[in-house]
């Protein structure tokens, strides 16, 4: 997956060729990121919409400290977490006069890319609680930089990583 600096640097001169090499490259990384975070394929595929504007927007500022990937992850998890939190708002203006919130039923499963048993543990979790999980467990961020993507501290990723833990080992109970 690894693109050479000359790819990346006729990008930033916002040649067609290198940036669609950058998006075959990576499309399908960053759609499973996104879907693992977002839950769905709708969402996922507005979340790597999302990621590639941005890439081609902003692909000079990749100064080519640690990796390419390590760069476009890190913009994918800053445009899921944005995506998330417009979900939320949305969610909470969109309730009834019942206090039910009647966008979130309409919301189709997700297929299952893992393993049937996990992906229902998985679905336990606050979305939150995922994240982090994710993030941490799979993805091997920090928790320090877990915090500064979500705009809380490392102990609030160590938090909800500890609060994940604890609820997958009550449900596998």
């Amino acid at each position: 997956m690894a693109l050479g600096s000359a790819v990346v640097s006729r990008a930033g001169d916002g040649d067609e060729e290198a940036l669609e090499l950058v998006y075959r490259s990576y499309e399908s990384a960053v759609f499973t990121l996104a879907r693992r975070i977002c839950r769905n394929e709708a969402d996922a595929q507005d979340v790597m919409q999302d990621t590639f504007l941005e890439i081609c927007r902003s692909i000079t500022k990749y100064r080519g400290e640690g990796s390419l990937w390590g760069w476009i992850r890190q913009v994918t998890v800053s445009k899921a977490l944005m995506h998330l939190r417009r979900e939320r708002v949305r969610a909470a203006k969109s309730l009834d006069v019942d206090g039910f919130a009647v966008g979130s039923l309409a919301t189709a499963p997700p297929e299952p890319t893992v393993p049937v048993e996990l992906e229902a543990a998985l679905e336990q979790l606050s979305p939150v609680a995922r994240t982090v999980l994710w993030l941490h467990e799979v993805e091997g961020y920090t928790h320090q930089e877990i915090g500064e993507m979500m705009g809380k501290t490392a102990s609030f990723s160590k938090s909800q990583l500890s609060r994940a833990h604890q609820r997958l080992r009550e449900l596998h109970a």
